[in-house]
């Protein structure tokens, strides 16, 4: 259970740690903690899974890898999640997923973004994805991205 001080610790954070060489301290100040209970708060809410985890979000489109491909994947129900752990495991794809299929048009029930700096890149990996999957695969598309849209999580209230 969340106390007050856990909801104002969350929401101070919700947006990103301060960007300053000491964030912890940064939040402590603002809170009026001291920085170690801002640090075991944090791991305490990480250990219940209030929070879920703490980690650098990368703006890829600022690093340069503009072009962005969800490949979607039409594989036999039985060898979905075989596949799936296996394409998950790419170091180049950032999620994967299973999906429920639309038929008749849709077939693609498993998904696998790739980034690239170019498309071209972006179908390579996607073509070693196909030698990877090999005949388990009976269909695939490359869905590239043409706009960001914005990408936030749940939002509380302190």
């Amino acid at each position: 259970m969340l106390d007050a001080i856990d909801r104002k610790l969350i929401a101070a954070t919700q947006a990103g740690l301060p960007l300053v060489a000491e964030p912890y301290r940064a939040l402590a100040d603002e809170l009026g903690l001291d920085e170690a209970e801002i640090v075991r708060r944090l791991a305490r809410l990480l250990d219940d899974g209030a929070i879920r985890r703490i980690g650098a979000i990368p703006n890829h489109y600022a690093l340069g890898t503009t072009a962005n491909g969800m490949s979607v994947w039409d594989i036999a129900d039985e060898a979905v999640a075989d596949v799936g752990a296996r394409v998950g495991a790419l170091d180049f794809v950032t999620h994967c997923y299973e999906r429920p299929r639309h038929l008749p048009l849709w077939p693609y029930n498993l998904f696998a973004m790739v980034h690239g700096r170019t498309r071209d890149e972006v179908r390579a990996k996607v073509a070693e994805i196909a030698v990877l999957v090999g005949p388990a695969a009976r269909a695939h598309e490359v869905l590239f991205s043409t706009r960001i849209l914005k990408k936030t999580g749940l939002r509380i209230a302190a």
